[in-house]
């Protein structure tokens, strides 16, 4: 039954979000009648919507008092600097939503979905997507940043592929002060990664190429290729080919890196990365989350020698790096 009714957390996290009800009750605003009026909520609303919260887990109460549990605290408090609240504009938008529930036996029978395959390039939703998922992927940038900053030998060529809200690029370029960055993604996208380039202060050394990955020319002689959370989008075949143009894209040094989610050969285990699979399912036409050996493989494909997997803990995604 609570499966069946999951959509109801759903909107229950997307009021709560919206009504910054999380961040007010972590500023001790924690009594309906109070947390109604902060909130500009009806009392009974406000108390249903939190006593709902709080049956999921996501709330404390004691004494008719609300409170946050410590994931709350640190993940949905607009004052944690891990807050990832604004994930949800994308995650729970009516485009991922119809795609899960308008007809979830169509992609079952067909092996997949249009999913946001047939979205022009400057449909809104790519923008929606680039700034939602920012403060998901910071920590992930940070960590495969900080495995960057320690090689012996420092990048100073760096292209980040499908670069979207441009964090995993730019994080390198914060941990390497030499370091010249270019993001690759459609133009209304890159006007988000240019965005945060500049708060970062890394706009000086941020360049883009508008366009398809698949299509454009990157240019050549970079020392690092960065894939984040892109290669799962398609079927084994594109995936190679897409490998092959990275390599040749590559200095004679150079190092291919993609963050992935990378279920065990068992396609069970962890549950995170393998759930995954259903995402790409419902969401594209042949994505999948695939395991360290069909990462081999396609490395092998594509001229590559294999890969080396590292969890990037505390995080459900692993560091694919693809081997010279």
């Amino acid at each position: 039954m609570q499966s069946m009714w999951g959509y109801q957390t759903t909107a229950a996290l997307r009021a709560a979000i919206g009504l910054d009800v999380f961040t007010a009750i972590g500023e001790g605003v924690g009594e309906p009648l109070a947390l109604a009026n902060r909130t500009g909520s009806a009392e009974r609303g406000i108390r249903i919507l939190a006593d709902f919260l709080t049956t999921r887990g996501f709330l404390e109460k004691q004494n008719g008092t609300y409170g946050l549990t410590p994931s709350s605290a640190a993940f949905l408090d607009r004052r944690s600097p891990t807050y990832i609240g604004s994930t949800i504009d994308f995650m729970a938008s009516p485009e991922m939503i119809e795609l899960a529930l308008s007809d979830p036996v169509a992609p079952v029978r067909n092996g997949g979905s249009t999913g946001l395959a047939n979205v022009a390039n400057d449909n809104p939703v790519w923008v929606k997507f680039a700034r939602a998922m920012a403060p998901w992927a910071a920590p992930l940038a940070q960590g495969i940043a900080g495995r960057v900053a320690a090689w012996p030998m420092a990048p100073r060529k760096v292209l980040d592929i499908a670069a979207g809200h441009g964090l995993f690029g730019i994080m390198v370029g914060l941990a390497l002060p030499a370091a010249e960055v270019t993001a690759v993604d459609w133009a209304n996208v890159l006007e988000v990664s240019r965005e945060n380039a500049g708060k970062m202060g890394v706009l000086g050394r941020y360049k883009t190429i508008a366009g398809s990955a698949f299509d454009v020319d990157w240019g050549n002689g970079f020392d690092l290729i960065l894939m984040p959370n892109f290669l799962h989008h398609f079927d084994e075949g594109t995936c190679v080919g897409l490998l092959r143009k990275a390599r040749a894209s590559l200095s004679p040094v150079g190092r291919l890196l993609a963050s992935e989610f990378v279920p065990n050969p068992d396609r069970i285990s962890p549950p995170d990365p393998a759930a995954f699979s259903y995402a790409m399912l419902i969401t594209t036409p042949h994505g999948d989350a695939y395991t360290e050996e069909e990462y081999a493989r396609m490395a092998r494909a594509s001229g590559f020698s294999g890969v080396t997997c590292e969890p990037l803990l505390p995080t459900p995604q692993t560091l694919v790096e693809f081997l010279r």
